[in-house]
């Protein structure tokens, strides 16, 4: 066993199976998805460590901690019949293990050097349901999702992601309350979104645009 599948194998054992992490597809994925791959050469003797990895971009890109993703794509309840939609991916992690999740998986990443990066480490891996494409959700007109990740924190509730949204549909994101950033559950049924919180989280802010202030479908 290398270091890198022995550390893999400790993620999955010390980080997520002892923090509510039950999802056993989940587990497996992230299990053999080697995250070294997704992070700069200097850090990838710690890609495993329970912490968010810098990515450039002046500080403001980053690849989450494995907890927080984890319970995030758990909170998702992603079945294989889904089509996924990744925000914010930056080199692609994200995108490997919700590939083996669902039946297709798009990740959107507004740094086109991450974006660049995030492609050639997924051709190598022969993920042929994975894409990602450089830019933000504006530009998916007439597209819609059964899943949306959000991976960064938002200041309200992204009501402008609300159309990507197929019926029965869910969406999760971290929405920062009195200075605390809380996972939410919003799913959608027919015209209407509903959202609950879930347990608070941490990631660094995403540059997705400010939601608008009223929506209709």
């Amino acid at each position: 066993m290398s270091d890198f599948e022995r550390a893999r194998k400790q993620m999955v054992e010390n980080q997520l199976r002892t923090n509510s992490v039950v999802d056993r597809r989940l587990l497996a994925q992230m299990g053999r998805v080697p995250r070294e791959l997704f992070v700069p050469p200097e850090r990838q003797a710690v890609a495993y460590i329970d912490d968010t990895h810098p990515l450039g971009e002046n500080g403001l890109r980053f690849l989450p901690m494995p907890l927080t993703f984890a319970r995030m794509a758990q909170l998702a309840d992603i079945r294989s019949s889904d089509a996924v939609l990744d925000i914010g991916c930056a080199t692609g992690y994200s995108v490997a293990v919700l590939a083996g999740l669902g039946a297709s998986v798009l990740g959107l990443e507004e740094s086109e050097a991450l974006a660049r990066q995030a492609i050639d480490i997924l051709a190598q891996l022969g993920l042929s349901n994975a894409q990602v494409r450089a830019g933000g959700p504006d530009q998916l007109k007439g597209e819609d999702f059964d899943v949306i990740i959000v991976e960064g924190t938002l200041d309200a509730a992204p009501q402008n992601l609300y159309p990507l949204l197929r019926d029965g549909g869910r969406m999760v994101a971290l929405i920062r309350e009195r200075g605390v950033a809380v996972a939410h559950l919003f799913v959608r049924t027919g015209q209407n979104v509903a959202a609950r919180a879930e347990f608070n989280a941490h990631l660094p802010p995403l540059w997705l645009a400010k939601p608008e202030e009223n929506f209709v479908f």
